[in-house]
């Protein structure tokens, strides 16, 4: 009778010690003499590897000599209590079946240190190794706490659109679709590209933001958040940029300004005490291997109520700070990761929420304050990260929307329906948006955000 698989991450239950057990995975290593080998094999199911201890006397050399680093293999044998140190528990191989082998000579993973760069080249592959594995366990765990929040507190998921007619945020960095041949664009009496003749019969883009037609969400069902792909063609080669990343956008009515920043802590602290709960072994090798800091860092995040301090209160404590900044400050400046960073881990030496940002650098969509200079805007600001989280509370005067967008030259013939949710019941409501890369690049303690998203798509680079 075939033995039914059991996934490395539960192998190591002491009850399943002296029984028969079937694992399947990937060789890591091979080492041992002429008597015994030993093979640590992976399944991706937990950094740890379960050692297969294979006697010699039942296996010959010839049939061992493919089991290299990265072959997959089918192990039946006996758990046992181990012997050597490293493991608590081994399984004594009594049934090996090759899968697929991995030529020494070819197979770019073998057992040395890869530097993050080298294997940014080789994201077909990179999730095998220990660090990869890690972090995209933690990305899951992550994306599930996130569900998790918004469905405990009442919050429906809403599917916002990829392609839209719309740009959210003003900034026109989008990608075009367009269904046209670009060799043979048909054209206008005036020589322009005629659209009418595209798939949508309009110009259309991948979407910036889920936000608008989250509004309308909210307005209807009363606390929603989305969760998808986001797309800006940002000429951006930085380590905090992608053209490709994941949002997740709550917006709830009824809610002001002090609603959504109280939601916002509850949100990335639960996010963070989750990956704490769920993620030990991954997190404790990420803190092990490049940040020591790391656990220590996100179980103060948690422990810490977060300072609330207007824009203007952040620029006089920069402004007298006694440090020279590469970006000068002043007010109606847009801040920089630097200035951020400074408050949050020089001066406040915990997260920061910034509100009551100047009308002149923020959406079109924030509420105005009465001073006439300043919005409803907020910012959680992070240590390593600086901006982990934007938001505001939304202007539900029809009137003050229409002259902003009016004053702004935003197209109106692409913002009726938005428009509408002003003139047909409006109400206070609020949101925000966070970045999913940017929370799993302070969980894992990543330094480049090229490394928590699986295939990350940036300027000049769209492999696999």
């Amino acid at each position: 009778m075939e033995l039914k698989r059991t996934k490395i991450v539960d192998i190591f239950d002491p009850q399943l010690v002296g029984e028969k057990v079937c694992v399947k995975g990937w060789v890591r290593t091979r080492r041992g003499n002429k008597n015994v080998q030993f093979v640590a094999l992976n399944d991706g199911s937990t950094i740890k590897n379960i050692q297969i201890v294979i006697n010699l006397e039942k296996f010959t050399e010839d049939f061992l000599k493919p089991i290299t680093t990265g072959a997959s293999l089918h192990v039946d044998g006996t758990l046992v209590a181990s012997q050597g140190k490293g493991q608590s528990v081994e399984i004594q191989a009594e049934e090996i079946e090759i899968y697929g082998t991995a030529d020494p000579e070819e197979y770019p993973l073998q057992k040395k240190g890869h530097t993050l760069e080298f294997l940014r080249e080789k994201a077909h592959l990179r999730m095998r190794t220990n660090t990869f594995g890690a972090v995209f366990r933690i990305r899951h765990h992550l994306a599930f706490a996130i569900h998790k929040f918004f469905n405990e507190r009442g919050f429906f998921y809403l599917h916002t659109p990829l392609i839209t007619a719309s740009d959210c945020e003003g900034a026109g960095d989008m990608f075009q679709v367009t269904t046209l041949n670009l060799g043979d664009l048909p054209k206008t009496e005036d020589g322009k590209t005629d659209y009418s003749q595209d798939f949508f019969g309009k110009t259309t883009s991948l979407t910036v933001s889920g936000q608008l037609e989250g509004e309308l969400g909210a307005t209807a069902l009363g606390a929603i958040y989305t969760f998808g792909p986001t797309f800006r063609a940002e000429n951006s080669n930085t380590p905090r940029h992608l053209a490709e990343f994941w949002m997740i956008e709550p917006e709830i009515a009824f809610y002001d300004i002090n609603d959504n920043m109280d939601l916002a802590e509850d949100f990335i602290k639960f996010c963070v005490k989750y990956a704490l709960d769920h993620c030990k072994d991954d997190l404790e090798f990420l803190n092990k291997m490049y940040d020591n800091s790391l656990i220590e860092r996100l179980q103060s995040v948690i422990k810490e109520k977060f300072v609330r301090l207007t824009y203007t209160e952040g620029i006089e404590i920069l402004k007298a700070a006694n440090k020279k900044f590469e970006f000068p400050v002043d007010w109606g400046t847009d801040l920089q990761s630097e200035h951020e960073r400074y408050l949050v881990e020089e001066h406040f030496k915990r997260p920061v929420i910034l509100t009551d940002y100047p009308r002149e650098i923020k959406a079109f969509y924030m509420k105005q304050n009465d001073d006439q200079k300043t919005v409803r805007a907020m910012d959680v600001l992070f240590p390593q990260i600086g901006e982990i989280i934007g938001g505001s509370e939304r202007e539900a005067d029809y009137d003050k929307l229409i002259a902003e967008i009016e004053r702004r030259n935003i197209p109106m013939k692409d913002m009726w329906w938005y428009l509408e949710t002003r003139k047909f019941g409006t109400v206070p409501h609020s949101g925000f948006g966070l970045g999913f890369e940017r929370l799993v690049l302070f969980v894992t303690g990543m330094a480049n955000i090229r490394d928590v998203i699986p295939f990350p798509r940036t300027p000049k680079n769209a492999e696999f």
